[in-house]
């Protein structure tokens, strides 16, 4: 399986580059490219109002891409706040099951929580919530293990008490979907 991983804007480069080797240490048999370009934010995606990106409008983005590419999987990495229908904010969105996928680095960010920056805590934030999304586009649901990277996170404590791997029901079933 290839998954490509999309910059969208401004992303560091050592974020991108960590994303793509905890992917292919966690999913068997996968392999990584990251895309040199960075891809503008579809206009439509921002609402004033709200004063948010949809993540809908930016996942078609990325669906036409993995198609364009011809790649397994896309995701899709930004740092801007993203809502979904019903939510305040989501970390990440993905097709489930599916071959898009994307994250937003700017609520795992320590100073959107009035921290002070913390690059080792932002990379471990982003991979896990890149194992997550990517676990969906296989079809996987979300896990009941509070420490699975499964698990639904509702707020950033959630995110920051998962492992960054799946329990052994979703390793199963990951290895299953994968073969």
């Amino acid at each position: 399986m290839r998954v490509s991983i999309i910059p969208f804007g401004r992303v560091e480069a050592s974020i991108l580059v960590s994303i793509g080797e905890s992917l292919s240490s966690v999913f068997p048999r996968m392999s990584y490219n990251i895309l040199e370009e960075r891809i503008p934010i579809p206009e439509g995606a921002y609402n004033p109002s709200r004063r948010q990106y949809h993540s809908g409008v930016i996942l078609m983005k990325i669906l036409e891409a993995a198609r364009a590419m011809k790649v397994d999987r896309a995701l899709g990495v930004l740092d801007v706040d993203l809502y979904a229908p019903n939510m305040n904010f989501i970390f990440g969105e993905a097709q489930c099951p599916g071959s898009a996928a994307l994250i937003s680095l700017y609520r795992l960010r320590p100073e959107f929580y009035g921290l002070p920056p913390d690059v080792r805590l932002l990379e471990e934030r982003a991979v896990k919530e890149a194992i997550h999304e990517v676990g969906h586009t296989l079809g996987l649901g979300h896990c009941r293990n509070s420490r699975c990277v499964m698990a639904f996170s509702l707020h950033i404590g959630m995110t920051d008490r998962k492992y960054p791997r799946f329990c052994e029901v979703c390793r199963s079933e990951v290895e299953r979907r994968i073969r």
